[in-house]
């Protein structure tokens, strides 16, 4: 796929009056990226018809809060970001509970699981993913929970206040949230992980120890070299307990899986997208396909900073890429060329609150070649993560003040060679950091 191929956007067609009929932007999924781009279109095109497909029941939600609420910690209220008038006062409308079965490029239309059909001039695709479930024997058995949605943390919440034992499965950052709800709840919970370290391709067991050491402290065990080979069910099929691939069996009444995400992309079968782990956009959102766009979790997105295609699952990124979708939406149907369109330029940033100590990672962490890297305490640690002898990402815990300044130089670009150690002074000044052309 061209990263900034020219498009011809299609004139807009009268009606039988000769008066021009208003666009028709049409977003699937209700997530922070489909919202995001409404709000922008609504912005940029108060006179276009903007809706906004959705196969949940409710409207947007804060998918950072929700494990708060599954912890017991927050109550609904403040979860809810946007109510059904948000989209009335805004003329946008949205449409809940509603399936789409098949995109049609050609007729540009949509057809949902009702038999319904949606015309659009701009289609946007912002619909996320589901979690995948583990290829192991009871692996849908009642007590095994998987964590994305809203419904998701009730059902967690509401099984986790009943229960005693727990398994988690899933070493990364919706494995260690489900620990964390686990920890809230007083089970007695093993945390199986898959090598020697939590998230362990952009931590080192060094830094992974503090994660640890914090799990150990709210009765959350980590298990090491583990996994999941089978559950055990009881007679009602609810699950009793894991079995991993050594043979060790972990007692569950309560388990929570976090292997990943697994997009649906099957309605859009003959549409032409270029999909490859995620839809392919470039840094304005655009596929291949004249018309159609992405944005949020499901795309597989151009990072004008690392000069290569990257995924980010976080909130910011999310947000902004509905944004740079709805401008560019807008942009190329009022003619705009590439070179007046806005870029999805963004370093993005994950933070987990579980803890005494802060933690926060920030660009993609486990792309680098290269790694630097400190302990300062107990519960003090940081590593930066360099490619072609650049910032690419990081993950600091305890002081998260370096974050600001590790930002400035993804976005710079800067090249800092082999000056490691000054990125890991407890204070980094840049400015002694040697100019590239000095190095």
């Amino acid at each position: 796929m061209e990263r900034s191929a020219e498009r011809i956007a299609i004139p807009i067609t009268p009606d039988a009056e000769g008066s021009a009929m208003p666009e028709s932007y049409v977003i699937i999924g209700d997530g922070i990226a489909g919202s995001s781009a409404a709000e922008t279109i609504r912005e940029e095109a108060p006179d276009a018809e903007v809706t906004v497909v959705t196969d949940e029941g409710e409207t947007l939600y804060n998918r950072i809060l929700i494990k708060e609420f599954a912890k017991g910690k927050l109550p609904e209220a403040p979860i809810s970001i946007h109510d059904e008038e948000w989209y009335d006062e805004r003329d946008i409308t949205i449409q809940l509970d509603t399936h789409v079965t098949a995109v049609d490029a050609e007729t540009h239309e949509l057809h949902t699981h009702t038999g319904g059909t949606i015309a659009y001039d701009k289609l946007l695709i912002a619909t996320g993913g589901t979690p995948t479930q583990l290829p192991v024997p009871n692996s849908d058995a009642e007590g095994i929970h998987h964590f994305w949605t809203f419904e998701d943390a009730r059902a967690i919440k509401a099984h986790a206040e009943a229960e005693d034992t727990g398994v988690v499965v899933g070493a990364g950052l919706l494995g260690i949230d489900l620990a964390a709800i686990s920890a809230a709840h007083g089970l007695d919970a093993h945390y199986l992980m898959r090598g020697e370290c939590w998230w362990r391709y952009a931590l080192s067991p060094e830094g992974g120890e503090i994660i640890h050491d914090a799990l150990r402290e709210r009765n959350v065990t980590p298990v090491f070299d583990s996994g999941v080979d089978r559950f055990e069910t009881d007679e009602e099929d609810h699950v009793t307990a894991a079995i991993d691939p050594n043979g060790d069996t972990y007692e569950a009444d309560f388990a929570g899986v976090a292997i990943g995400l697994t997009f649906n992309t099957e309605y859009l079968r003959g549409v032409g997208l270029e999909i490859d782990k995620g839809i392919v956009v470039d840094e304005y959102m655009r596929t291949g396909v004249e018309d159609v766009y992405a944005a949020g979790d499901i795309t597989r997105f151009y990072d004008v900073l690392l000069g290569e295609h990257a995924q980010n699952g976080s909130w910011g990124s999310a947000k902004q890429q509905g944004s740079i979708a709805g401008q560019t939406m807008v942009g190329e149907s009022e003619g705009a060329s590439t070179d007046e369109l806005e870029e999805f330029r963004w370093v993005s940033s994950y933070s987990i609150t579980h803890f005494d100590f802060p933690f926060l990672s920030f660009g993609h962490p486990t792309l680098g070649e290269d790694f630097a890297e400190r302990k300062y305490s107990d519960s003090e640690w940081r590593r930066v993560a360099l490619k072609d002898g650049k910032v690419v990402g990081g993950v600091l815990i305890g002081d998260l003040a370096p974050q600001s300044k590790y930002k400035q130089l993804m976005r710079e670009q800067r090249p800092i060679a082999d000056q490691k150690e000054v990125l890991l002074e407890r204070e980094v000044d840049l400015d002694s950091l040697a100019p590239a052309q000095e190095q």
